[in-house]
């Protein structure tokens, strides 16, 4: 039977397009089903205690600086540490996946393509011009773009910020597997470790 991941992720984090190649070929290597959960997650900050980039404490923001050039030079990505155009509102480009999801496509490409805009080619993500040009690339219809901002598209974006805080979610990227949250780029080797080990979920209240 084939496994599924939940991912949680958005547009709006350098974490996500740095783990993004990675988990997928994790994802193919063992086999897995990946269920995208794009998600707002400034409303999954709000609710599970998290803060915004501005309002961290200088230190930590230093830091989060000094790990995006590590990973940077560990996955051997080009990333612009501040993209002319970020931060941005980034719903839209994020609902993009959702719809074409829901018309029966598969969002790796436009990810990948929308990842690399935003952080290696700083394009403005909040222009409708540069989503249409990203999903033209990708081989996908124009008509996705209108269906993004439909109430049925928006409606199951806000599911994925209520799904996330419901599983214990709470930044991006998230991986879950069998229940079993896995946060951050940084863990996707503890998770392909999971997979391949076949081992049960870690939970908090259980000492396996």
């Amino acid at each position: 039977m084939t496994r599924t991941i939940d991912y949680l992720f958005s547009l709006m984090s350098p974490w996500a397009y740095l783990g993004f190649d990675r988990f997928h070929e994790i994802a193919r290597k063992h086999d897995v089903r990946i269920r995208y959960r794009p998600a707002l997650l400034g409303e999954i900050f709000a609710e599970t205690g998290g803060l915004p980039l501005a309002r961290r404490h200088p230190a930590r923001q230093a830091y989060r600086l000094v790990e995006l050039q590590r990973w940077r030079a560990a996955r051997g990505l080009p990333l612009v540490l501040n993209p002319r155009y970020w931060p941005f509102e980034g719903a839209l480009a994020d609902q993009i996946a959702i719809a074409i999801i829901e018309a029966g496509h598969v969002p790796e490409a436009y990810l990948r393509a929308a990842h690399r805009a935003i952080w290696a080619e700083e394009r403005n993500l909040a222009d409708e011009n540069e989503l249409a040009a990203l999903l033209a690339a990708a081989g996908l219809p124009a008509e996705l773009l209108v269906r993004a901002r439909s109430p049925k598209i928006t409606d199951l974006y806000a599911a994925n910020r209520d799904w996330a805080i419901a599983a214990g979610v709470f930044g991006a990227p998230s991986y879950v597997l069998d229940g079993e949250v896995f946060w951050g780029q940084d863990r996707l080797e503890l998770l392909e470790s999971a997979l391949g080990s076949g081992r049960p979920a870690y939970r908090p209240d259980t000492d396996l």
